[in-house]
């Protein structure tokens, strides 16, 4: 009966889960091995439960790390933008006041017809002649 269940651990499919099958012994009670084997394989998925779910946490940690982190650079790009806005809006401001007194200064071309007319109208230059 021991060959069996040993011959069943050697030739079980590897792709499958392999299920022991609890057998009875003369006096009507299953062999100590089977439940040890189940103890284990129970532990063993107890242990890969755990470890997921310390994975899980530290995975969940990291992602609200993470957002707050991404929320505090975004709130600093939004008060960038913001100081970037004011700073546009004062030189707009400006612009328009360069612009509106430009308006108000002489060109070039006016100055040298001014000049040409105070050459020709020297009234110095007449008494001496």
């Amino acid at each position: 009966m021991l060959f069996k269940i040993f011959c069943m651990q050697i030739k079980h499919n590897k792709f499958k889960p392999f299920k022991p099958e609890s057998y009875m012994d003369e006096q009507g009670g299953y062999y100590a091995g089977d439940f040890n084997e189940s103890n284990l394989r129970i532990r063993d998925l107890e242990e890969k439960q755990r470890i997921l779910k310390d994975r899980l946490l530290l995975i969940g940690k990291n992602l609200i790390e993470t957002k707050e982190d991404i929320n505090q650079k975004i709130l600093d790009i939004k008060k960038d933008i913001q100081i970037l806005k004011q700073n546009m809006d004062r030189m707009l401001a400006f612009l328009e006041t360069v612009s509106s007194e430009l308006s108000k200064f002489a060109r070039k071309e006016d100055l040298e017809i001014l000049s040409k007319q105070a050459k020709m109208f020297q009234p110095l230059n007449l008494k001496i002649e």
